[in-house]
Order: C-alpha cells, then structure tokens, then sequence
C-alpha cells in the first residue's frame, strides 16, 4: 500500500498537502511560482476576505445579500488562514513537520472551507437568479432568516465532503521524514488476496475523486452558468437602452473565474484516477498539482472582488466605515453619529439592483 500511496497522494486534497520533493529545476521553477502564489493568495484572501467581514457583518444592515456574503467571505478567509500550513509543508517537502493530528485537521478543514466557498458561490448565483427573474415573489419570501438557513445547508454538505478525509488522512515517518498522505486502507484489512484490497483501495480513491468532481464542480459550475445565463437574457432588453455591458462583463467574469479556478485543482484528481499506472502523464502531474492548487485559493481571493467590492452599495460602506473607524480609534470619545453601518434600519426589497453590482 505505501508503495502506491507514495507516488502522488489520491485525496482531492492532494494538491494541497504535497508529499513528492520537486526532483528537477523545472519542477523546483514550477514549486517556486506556486510558492510566490500561495504567499499573494494569503495576503490578499485574509485582506479582502477580512474587510468583507468586517464591513458585512458590523457596518451593514442584516439582509440576504449581507448573510450570503458574510458566509462566502468567512469561508475564503479560513480557507486562505490554512495557508501559512501548506507554504512550510511545501518548503520543507517531502517532510511534514506538524505531525499526525495537524495532517488530519488541517487537511480536513481544507476541505470544509473550500467545499463551502463552492456550495455558497452556487447558493449566492440561485438568489441573484430569484431576484431577477421573479422580482415579486422574492420580494415576500426572501428573508435574511431563511438565507441563513441556506448558508446553513451549504455548511452541512460541505461537512459531509470533508468526513472521507479525517477517516484517510494519516502520517507515516520513514528516516525521520514524516509524510501526510491519504491511506485508503486505513484499517488494513487483512486477507491473502493483496490484490483485491490493492484494487479496493484504488476503487475508494476513484469513488473520491470522481463524487467531489461531478458534486464539488460539475453540478456547481452548470447551476452558476444556468443562473447568470438567465438573468443576463433577462436585463439584456433593459440594458439595450442604457447601451451598458458592466452587468455583462460582471457575470462572465464570475463563470470564468470559477471554472479557470477550479477546473485545474480537479483535472489533477481526475487525470490520476484515469490513468494506468504507467502512463507518461503521472510523471506530468507533480509539475502540475501545485499549480492547480494554487489557483484554487486564488478563486478565494477573487470572490470578495468580483461579488461584493464591485457592488455599489458596499464600496460606499467601506469606504465611509474607514474614515469612521480611524476616528473612533484617534478619538478618546466615540460620537455615534459619525457611525455609518447603523444609518439603515431595514433590509431594502429584493430587486435586480441587490444583484450586487449588476
């Protein structure tokens, strides 16, 4: 089994928690720019993502666009915070230094995080598409309750995607080097027949791989270009007259940047579990695992840009909640009237302009 398990790990987040040391200087290049990637995402992720919190869940009125948003923004956030774990263990790789319990959570909570960006990204896409296509009916059933309890679901399934990694996930340590891989036989069932269990093992990983493609991907990526696609055929008419392509510019980049995002990180999986174990293309696939990785938590970092910092209404918040921070903070007394995240009292009416910049 470790001979197997050795070679490029078979979890969806294998990308993320690399095993194999970069063997060529090509390959060191190709380690170094997602290196540089991954310290960018940081940065910006816990930025953007930050100020979304912040803005989102203090200065802002509580309505449905606020609730998704601040649940999209709290999960990027705590996906990128994992990435200070995954520039060490790619500095120090093959070598995992934070040992057995940190492999399991760490590359469990990966998963959560990132699954539920996803599920929330399709959750934010069926609001818009609600509020645009039938405007009176949102009106009197979109609550900011009932968000949160959509939020909620996309938690749950997210939970659900993240359970196959704490059952797989261990470490194994060989001449003091310790790996944290995916074991798909963890309970090392015995028998005489070692190719059965070698041939169960490797149906475990393709039953992984294949579920979080169609579930975390496929299905997400149609119901977001389904959406965007309606609600754009909706406003085409309305913006003929106005002669604007912002709203149109908005939501290709929405689908484009999901799907360059995110198709990488899964065509890793899905190129692994497809092909012999022979082929060429599993000498390719280390040079690109950290690329594609890195590009999934570049997605995280576009989120707060493409959903909430292109929206009207929140740059105005941010940028008044800024003055006004920095003067409570220079300021021995604070005077509640220069506060502006209060200044509205009610959630405003679900309409094409809560479509976020649309």
């Amino acid at each position: 089994m470790m001979e197997n398990s050795s070679v490029l790990p078979s979890d969806a987040s294998d990308a993320l928690f690399p095993t194999e040391a970069p063997p060529t200087a090509v390959h060191q290049a190709f380690w170094i720019i997602s290196l540089i990637i991954f310290c960018l995402a940081f940065v910006l992720g816990i930025t953007g993502n930050g100020l979304v919190i912040w803005v989102a869940g203090f200065r802002m009125a509580r309505t449905v666009t606020t609730v998704l948003f601040l649940n999209l923004a709290s999960a990027d956030f705590t996906f990128t915070a994992f990435l200070p774990f995954l520039i060490i263990g790619t500095a120090l790789q093959p070598h995992w230094p934070f040992g057995w319990f940190l492999c399991k959570l760490i590359s469990s909570l990966a998963i959560f995080n990132m699954s539920a960006s996803v599920f929330l990204l399709t959750l934010i896409s069926l609001d818009r598409c609600v509020s645009v296509l039938w405007p009176v009916w949102a009106r009197n059933h979109r609550t900011p309750r009932r968000a949160a309890l959509g939020a909620a679901g996309a938690w749950t399934f997210a939970l659900a995607f993240s359970v196959p990694t704490v059952i797989f996930r261990t470490t194994y340590t060989e001449n003091e080097t310790t790996l944290c891989y995916p074991e798909f036989d963890p309970w090392e069932e015995a028998g005489d027949d070692e190719e059965y269990y070698d041939a169960l093992s490797e149906s475990r990983h393709r039953s992984l791989v294949v579920s979080r493609f169609i579930l975390g991907f496929v299905i997400p990526l149609l119901i977001i270009t389904v959406c965007y696609g309606l609600i754009t055929v909706k406003l085409w008419s309305r913006m003929k007259t106005t002669k604007s392509s912002r709203p149109f510019k908005i939501l290709t980049a929405v689908v484009a940047a999901f799907f360059l995002c995110w198709l990488p990180h899964h065509m890793v999986g899905m190129i692994e579990v497809s092909v012999s174990s022979h082929s060429h293309f599993l000498d390719v696939l280390p040079y690109l695992s950290p690329l594609s990785s890195s590009l999934a938590f570049v997605n995280s970092c576009l989120n707060p840009l493409l959903y909430v910092f292109l929206g009207r209404d929140f740059r105005e918040r941010l940028f008044r909640s800024l003055p006004a921070a920095l003067e409570r903070a220079l300021s021995e007394e604070s005077n509640p009237t220069v506060t502006t995240g209060n200044s509205s009292t009610c959630a405003p009416p679900a309409s094409d302009a809560e479509t976020q910049g649309l």
